[in-house]
């Protein structure tokens, strides 16, 4: 072969391989809504919202809340009966008798039995004049208990808003304005 002819050759071979590339190229990169698609071509637009109304819930708030009241209490007072004088007095008394009873060993022991009854009898005396005052007085007791307070708040909004001669209500977290943005899906409708 001449090399003319093998350079025609080589140059057709390499413009079909780039003519190749090109359509292959060409076919990859070609927008997604170009062509016809099962799913449908989707925009975005804006709609004229016509009403707007808040969406409210009840909400339960806990607090403390200090209950306090006035309450009547008794009050014991106690006089008398709490001085040793009675006692000591009498053991002397009671001493002093049993001393004068007995001979010897005997008198001693007298003399510690006398001290021991005179003791008692003077502490029973003393508590038989004791005596046991009651008066009332006034206590504020108090507790702190848990109480709920209610209130309303804004949960959200029913949005109202006409797109092409149409009416559609939805639900939004925030108050949306004059207009909302919409997303719109265009797909053929197949007569079958």
């Amino acid at each position: 072969m001449s090399t003319s002819r093998s350079m025609k050759i080589r140059s057709r071979s390499a413009h079909a391989t780039l003519a190749a590339l090109a359509a292959v190229l060409g076919l990859a990169s070609a927008p997604a809504g170009a062509g016809p698609s099962p799913a449908g071509r989707v925009y975005y637009d804006y709609a004229r919202v016509i009403d707007v109304q808040p969406l409210y819930r009840t909400v339960r708030i806990p607090r403390e809340e200090r209950e306090c009241w006035d309450e009547r209490v008794a009050v014991r007072e106690r006089h008398g009966g709490d001085s040793y004088t009675p006692m000591v007095v009498g053991g002397i008394i009671g001493g002093v008798v049993g001393s004068h009873i007995g001979k010897g060993r005997g008198r001693d022991a007298a003399t510690v039995a006398g001290t021991l009854l005179g003791a008692s009898i003077g502490r029973d005396i003393a508590r038989a004049d004791a005596h046991e005052d009651v008066h009332y007085t006034t206590e504020t007791r108090c507790r702190v208990r848990k109480v709920y307070d209610e209130e309303e708040r804004v949960d959200g909004y029913r949005v109202t808003y006409r797109y092409r001669g149409h009416t559609f209500v939805t639900r939004m977290p925030y108050e949306p304005g004059r207009r909302i943005r919409v997303r719109v899906r265009v797909t053929p409708v197949w007569d079958d």
